[in-house]
């Protein structure tokens, strides 16, 4: 079975780029997720719980600050330039990933008061929300779409081996 360049990356390098890429910030976003609904529920605006959403949202918002980048340079482009995508399954795959980045560095930024700063607590806890809730969307998009055959897609196989993915080894 061919597999995405998602589930590639996440296979190559083991085990550092499961961490990097997976472990790491998927483990801050769910952290923020759970938080975020006890905090909502709760309607605490202080206390262990809200810092460790503020840690976990600050934490996810810089991961993917990082890693939307670098997986940009170096597998988006080099895919894109090479015409070595798997087909309409491994572009959503992998799209669908990096933009489920962009609603936590977005919440990283709402913890760093760069955005909303002139917003009422209400709207700034409705818009942390709403990126968490785009985050969980999208993120899942991309596991769903990453485990998928890409043939699926009705592309040929690539039969790139692991030990040859080029930028995708950490």
């Amino acid at each position: 079975m061919s597999m995405t360049h998602y589930m590639q990356l996440l296979a190559a390098n083991q085990p550092w780029n499961l961490i990097v890429f997976m472990a790491i910030p998927i483990v801050l976003a769910e952290t923020l997720a759970i938080s975020e609904l006890y905090l909502l529920f709760t309607r605490r605006r202080e206390g262990g719980v809200r810092a460790i959403n503020r840690f976990a949202g600050l934490g996810a918002g810089l991961a993917f600050l990082a890693i939307i980048p670098y997986l940009t340079l170096t597998a988006v482009i080099p895919l894109t330039r090479g015409d070595e995508w798997r087909g309409w399954i491994d572009v959503v795959a992998v799209a669908a990933y990096l933009l489920a980045g962009l609603p936590l560095v977005w919440v990283g930024a709402l913890e760093l008061r760069m955005v909303m700063r002139e917003r009422s607590t209400l709207e700034k806890l409705k818009a942390h929300a709403v990126a968490i809730a785009l985050f969980l969307v999208l993120a899942h998009v991309a596991m769903v779409f990453g485990m998928l055959d890409p043939t699926l897609g009705g592309r040929a196989a690539a039969g790139m081996p692991l030990e040859n993915m080029q930028g995708m080894r950490h």
